[in-house]
């Protein structure tokens, strides 16, 4: 197993690694290891059935239920499909992390490449570690005991459906609902502090009136926007990725149409290796 960091903030590549064999637990723990550390790591060049994706999935920790919105691989709801092109247009080409409209949001995904656009289509990571320590230590005082509403954000659009079922809407909306999360939160694992809010779920400042929380969030969403933050993948046939969720954000960007793109991913709630006692704390 070999490790290339990509960036000083986020990323590394690991090599000498077959993810569709069984790995024993040292090279298990050494993987997560990376991960923390690398906060997004690639694997290239892997042939995963979903069958052996889901069983690795599963070594991190239990895995999601089908997702609300998106379809998944015949035979393998846990294995959500991920698939654009010139009849089904990307939408996730916005800052965001994963489902932060739940409770608790999942630890991580394992997204592998199966189909790739001959160009473009990469996808961008950045580190909520390196946002956090670059605020100004005013803003970090200012913001360190605030809290956030998070909903399903652009997600709506699809619970409407095109005949604007209004009653879809607020029966998903009452399924789904929204969450308030810490505008910094404390890593689980590594005891660091990071930056929590994202342009596609994060609604609005506990507290504050709409225009006082626009004001503020926009701030911090221009302020995450930085490449000094951010490590970007070119996809390759067969890649791995796998991102610590609770410390990232990623940006899908929907540059191929109407090329064809296949992803599969599986999301992992959460982390076994965090006991349940500090994984509901305010990590």
């Amino acid at each position: 197993m070999q490790v290339e960091r990509l960036t000083p903030a986020i990323g590394a590549e690991i090599t000498g690694i077959d993810l569709s064999s069984k790995l024993d637990q040292a090279t298990l723990d050494e993987i997560y290891r990376t991960l923390l550390d690398n906060l997004v790591i690639f694997f290239p060049d892997q042939n995963l059935s979903a069958a052996e994706q889901l069983e690795f999935a599963k070594t991190f920790g239990p895995i999601d239920k089908p997702h609300a919105v998106y379809r998944h691989v015949a035979g393998y709801p846990q294995v959500t499909l991920l698939e654009s092109d010139a009849n089904e247009v990307p939408g996730t080409d916005e800052w965001h992390s994963d489902l932060t409209f739940y409770p608790n949001p999942p630890f991580a995904a394992i997204l592998h490449a199966r189909e790739i656009p001959p160009n473009g289509g990469d996808t961008l990571w950045a580190s909520m570690y390196a946002a956090y320590d670059a605020l100004p230590s005013s803003m970090k005082t200012l913001i360190e005991e605030l809290e956030a509403i998070h909903d399903p954000g652009s997600f709506k659009n699809q619970f409407l459906g095109a005949e604007r079922d209004i009653a879809a809407l607020n029966a998903a909306m009452s399924t789904v609902g929204s969450a308030v999360h810490p505008i910094v939160k404390i890593h689980p694992m590594t005891g660091k502090a990071c930056l929590y809010v994202n342009a596609s779920f994060t609604r609005q400042i506990v507290g504050f009136t709409a225009r006082e929380s626009d004001r503020l969030l926009h701030y911090l969403y221009d302020h995450i926007d930085q490449p000094d933050f951010q490590v970007r993948h070119r996809w390759r046939k067969g890649d791995v990725a796998i991102w610590d969720n609770r410390v990232t954000q990623h940006y899908a960007v929907a540059d191929y149409f109407p090329q064809h793109r296949r992803m599969h991913r599986v999301t992992v709630v959460r982390d076994s290796r965090v006991s349940v006692s500090r994984d509901n704390s305010k990590a």
